[in-house]
């Protein structure tokens, strides 16, 4: 079997790209969007996966582009990992109940996946500028 490093960055770009295209009109969340989708690798390395799938929920109505980044990654690594459950709300569970091994495989995973998000984010949102 043949690895082709396209398959991490083209499901992250497509859905950076959506997310882009369906909030194209609210400045503050792009703002966040492109915010979160560079700090998921620091935050990752830092805090570890059930943490950040914690953040999911943890974040309020005003972080909703944060949010939407944070559901993106989880919808890429379930895709990615072949993984069921990852992205909806069982998905603290599923990681929680993971073996040690397949836990810092998903882990590992995780961390490339947030590379990418890191790339794509300064590509595709080039002309959001500053933080929220």
């Amino acid at each position: 079997m043949t690895f082709d490093p396209r398959s991490i960055g083209t499901p992250v770009y497509a859905a950076l790209s959506s997310l882009k295209l369906q909030t194209r009109d609210d400045t503050n969340r792009l703002k966040q969007q492109k915010s979160q989708a560079v700090e998921i690798y620091t935050y990752l390395s830092t805090w570890g996966m059930m943490r950040f799938k914690a953040e999911e929920q943890a974040l309020g109505k005003d972080m909703e582009g944060k949010k939407q980044v944070v559901k993106k990654f989880f919808e890429c690594l379930e895709h990615l990992s072949q993984r069921r459950n990852l992205a909806n709300d069982d998905g603290l569970t599923t990681l929680k109940d993971l073996d040690v091994s397949d836990y810092l495989g998903l882990t590992g995973l995780g961390l490339a996946i947030a590379q990418e998000f890191s790339f794509w984010a300064t590509a595709v949102y080039h002309d959001v500028s500053g933080e929220d």
